[in-house]
């Protein structure tokens, strides 16, 4: 695989430290870094160790994903956000089914933050509907996809079987989607999953992956069948310029 082909695969798949233990999720970041250039950061790991989580993986060299799903008032939103963004975020979720004060509210804050720490903007992602809800209105999805579109996100958070409802409504933003399972294994809670080659078809730009390998027997095993499988969604071998050529940076705003 070419040095640029492998950064690429590494900006487009999200590792969830899904852990309550900061030393723990490190090692997990460190471990996996040489397939995950993105690490998230969610209620869990946020609840234990708060901002020094995020603080440390982008000392670490991860561009770090804060799931936290904000769902609040504007005011607070906002002001949450705008932590985020000094601390060196580089992606944030805000529910959508906040409404689209709240989305702005938070995609303001965010930028603000970032700015005022002479950081590159980053961008909120509107989180549509949860992949955990066995149904998914598909008009309900492309109502949350178009309110982040309009409130200024950067992307959305949909199930693989939502992204063409989510695409109708905002075909510019940046798709992630999480729930991801190697075929044949767990799906665990979640409803509406996908098999990584399958959301990357679906024109998923990130994939967001937790238990598919930390829960694996080998994870680097797992992480390996999982560039696999992407590679060839993007219609290349590994190490082919075809592959090269073929694998797009992840949509910016």
């Amino acid at each position: 695989m070419t040095e640029t082909l492998a950064s690429e695969l590494r900006r487009r798949l999200v590792l969830a430290l899904d852990f309550d233990d900061s030393v723990l999720a490190m090692r997990w970041a460190l471990r996996l870094r040489a397939t995950f250039g993105v690490a998230k950061v969610g209620l869990e790991l946020w609840s234990a160790a708060g901002p020094g989580a995020v603080t440390e993986l982008v000392g670490g060299g991860f561009e770090v994903f804060v799931d936290l799903k904000l769902a609040d008032i504007p005011n607070t939103t906002y002001r949450a956000a705008r932590v985020l963004g000094a601390l060196g975020a580089r992606y944030l979720t805000v529910h959508a089914s906040a409404g689209a004060a709240s989305l702005r509210a938070g995609v303001e804050g965010f930028a603000e933050g970032a700015a005022g720490a002479n950081l590159p903007a980053p961008a909120v992602l509107g989180v549509t509907v949860l992949t955990s809800e066995s149904e998914a209105p598909p008009e309900l999805v492309a109502e949350r996809a178009r309110l982040a579109a309009e409130a200024g996100c950067g992307g959305f958070v949909c199930a693989a079987k939502d992204l063409v409802a989510a695409r109708s409504a905002a075909p510019s933003l940046l798709a992630v989607v999480p729930g991801i399972r190697l075929a044949g294994r767990s799906t665990d809670d979640q409803a509406r999953p996908a098999t990584p080659g399958a959301a990357v078809r679906a024109g998923a730009d990130l994939l967001v992956i937790g238990r598919a390998v930390t829960g694996a027997e080998s994870p680097e095993a797992a992480a390996d069948e999982i560039v696999g499988e992407v590679l060839a969604a993007l219609g290349g071998a590994v190490g082919s310029e075809q592959a090269e050529e073929t694998t797009t940076p992840p949509r910016t705003r």
